[in-house]
């Protein structure tokens, strides 16, 4: 009889604990950061596909003009320019990276986390500069 009691206490106890929720709810999940207004284009970063990860690439830039990318993409990406002159820090899915104003006459650029990920920008003669470099 003892342990009767015993096993009904122990899942008496477990269903008051179940049944208490702690009164917690996780915060919504926020949703996409649009890229900045100031931006002259944006690039959506879609995913680790080579020379089709950004839309549009090659994208057009005027020089000293902005450029911002969209992470449309489910993982962290960080655009890099092939000469080391741009760095839009990590982005995040679903955010967007600041206003990067275009010093050069249109570069290339890829993902230094998914070197695979490369894109373009063009210059003033409608093309991208030619790419060289281990990205291209």
């Amino acid at each position: 009889m003892q342990t009767w009691f015993v096993r009904t206490g122990s899942v008496s106890a477990l269903v008051v604990l179940v049944g208490c929720g702690g009164g917690y709810s996780a915060p919504p999940p926020a949703g996409p950061t649009p890229p900045p207004a100031n931006a002259a284009t944006t690039v959506a970063i879609v995913g680790d596909r080579g020379a089709q990860s950004f839309n549009p690439n090659p994208a057009t830039v005027v020089q000293g003009r902005t450029v911002a990318w969209q992470n449309s993409d489910s993982v962290t990406h960080r655009i890099v320019s092939n000469d080391g002159l741009l760095d839009t820090g990590n982005i995040a899915p679903g955010a967007a990276s600041g206003a990067t104003p275009l010093t050069t006459d249109g570069t290339n650029y890829h993902c230094s986390i998914h070197p695979g990920m490369v894109g373009a920008i063009n210059g003033a003669g409608g093309t991208p500069p030619p790419c060289t470099g281990i990205y291209c």
